[in-house]
Parts: structure tokens; sequence; C-alpha cells
């Protein structure tokens, strides 16, 4: 796990009712997220997580779906879920904004 996966465990854990999930039954690092008891975020790899959004607030924030996706290339242009990418603190900074924008849905 490199340092801005870990920044944005670190950061999504710190918020109140979010838990990480392990899946006993996989060895290549997956986890995924869960806030009251729902599914909202999972990993792909160390710098990208798929988070469910929502619609309105993709389309309200102007969040752009990666056009090269590998583990959703067919996903549907009007998906809540959503892949986010990060390369730096500050993109680590803006997708937990973002992810705690989606909460208030739930």
């Amino acid at each position: 796990m490199n340092k801005l996966r870990q920044q944005l465990t670190k950061s999504l854990l710190s918020i109140s009712g979010v838990t990480e999930k392990q899946w006993p039954d996989r060895d290549d690092g997956f986890s995924s997220f869960e806030y009251k008891g729902k599914d909202f975020a999972h990993f792909h790899h160390d710098n990208e997580i798929d988070v469910k959004l929502g619609k309105q607030l993709i389309k309200e924030q102007r969040v752009p779906r990666p056009k090269d996706s590998e583990p959703h290339p067919n996903r549907a242009a009007g998906s809540p879920w959503i892949e986010l990418r990060y390369n730096s603190a500050a993109e680590v900074d803006e997708v937990v904004r973002l992810i705690k924008l989606g909460l208030t849905q739930f």
C-alpha cells in the first residue's frame, strides 16, 4: 500500500461511521468502505478508488469520468458510481471532500 492510499484510508476512517471491510477470500489487497452498513467505496489499486457519489453530486461537482477505465469500461454515464484517481496529497484531499459530500446521501 503506497503513502497516498494510506493517507486516503486514514482520512476515510476518521469520518464518524465509516468502517473498512477486508475481504478474506482476496489476496490482492482489495478492501472496501461502508457507511451505515452500506458499501460506498472500494479500491481498484493504490491510486484509484471507486465511489458511490450519486448521479446528482457527480453532475453538480462536475466530476469527470475516466475514459480509460480498466475495471469498469462499460459503466453507464449516468451511474451513481465513479472512479476517482489521485496522484498527490492535494488530490487525496479532494477525493475525501467529494466522499464526505456523497455520504450525506445515506
